[in-house]
């Protein structure tokens, strides 16, 4: 039987390969795990225990997915992930220093419980909830 335990991976396509990797390594604190040759076209970060991997659509392993995802065609709602708890204003400032529109915060129920989490998105328009975990 399978039991899921975590988020392994998630895979996120762009035009924007070098830009979106920025942006999670510098806004949202993702390192660098492994790239591989340009040609093939993959960046992964690593964040925390998951990585987020990067493709170019315009590369080898980019191409075999089709036409690059659209605004308004996502092929994601969102994934979430979850950070050390923090303070709300500050988080909010930082995120809008760096030119993120950021939603408003509130309580949800996420994988290990209630969080305080807000919405913001990257800069190709993948949606991402950041969350903090208040109860298990």
């Amino acid at each position: 039987m399978i039991k899921p335990k975590a988020i392994d991976h998630i895979v996120l396509r762009t035009e924007q390969y070098q830009d979106l990797i920025d942006f999670y390594c510098e806004v949202l604190g993702c390192v660098v795990e492994r790239k591989l040759p340009d040609n093939i076209g993959l960046t992964q970060l690593r964040a925390g225990a998951s990585l987020i991997d990067i493709v170019d659509v315009n590369a080898e392993l980019g191409k075999a997915g089709g036409p690059a995802p659209q605004p308004t065609g996502n092929n994601v709602d969102h994934f979430c992930l979850q950070i050390e708890k923090f303070d709300e204003q500050e988080l909010k400032s930082y995120l809008q220093g760096k030119g993120v529109e950021v939603g408003e915060f509130k309580e949800r129920y996420g994988a290990q419980g209630m969080c305080r989490s807000l919405y913001l998105q990257d800069i190709t328009g993948n949606n991402i909830e950041l969350c903090a975990v208040i109860s298990k």
